[in-house]
């Protein structure tokens, strides 16, 4: 039999037989949700979602370089840099006219993103009820980061409380 260990601050842990105290303290290696297995960064997820969210709320839909920096509250240039990489990508394509336009690979990324975003805000707002501001912003950190298993098992969990709004998903 294999017994799997871990070394936390030089104490050697069974993971086998993790006790509360051990489990509190063990850093696991888990690899990253994917933010990085298409080749986006946390940033980049960040424009393609503000990009979203600015064309959705914009009765033309029309999204340009102006109002990403001005959502975001970022210069132009580094505006600029950051969907010329998206563009690069094959996520966006930028218009002679400035108008940012999604491709479909583009569109279905940033819609995950942000469906990302909107269970982890729910979550922590009605189920650890967290305050609504905090929520807001600790769901735009974590959106990054979270694994889609684990978001698998939050939809679940949802679900299974009767907890999981139609419109959620």
């Amino acid at each position: 039999m294999l017994v799997n260990f871990a070394m936390t601050n030089g104490v050697k842990i069974d993971l086998e037989k993790p006790t509360p105290l051990t489990v509190l303290n063990a850093v696991p290696e888990v690899p990253n949700k994917g933010s990085k297995e298409h080749g986006i960064a946390e940033s980049g997820e960040t424009y393609l979602e503000a990009i979203l969210l600015i064309k959705e709320r914009t009765q033309s839909g029309l999204v340009r370089a102006v109002d990403i920096a001005n959502e975001l509250g970022f210069s132009k240039p580094s505006v600029s840099r950051a969907l010329s990489q998206l563009k690069e990508k094959g996520l966006i394509n930028i218009e002679m006219s400035g108008a940012i336009i999604f491709t479909p690979e583009g569109l279905s990324y940033a819609k995950k993103v942000f469906q990302r975003h909107r269970i982890l805000t729910y979550f922590l707002r009605y189920v650890l009820e967290v305050p609504a501001s905090q929520a807001e912003q600790d769901a735009c950190r974590i959106e990054h980061v979270i694994s889609d298993l684990t978001l698998d098992h939050m939809i679940a969990y949802l679900d299974k409380q009767k907890m999981l709004p139609e419109d959620l998903l």
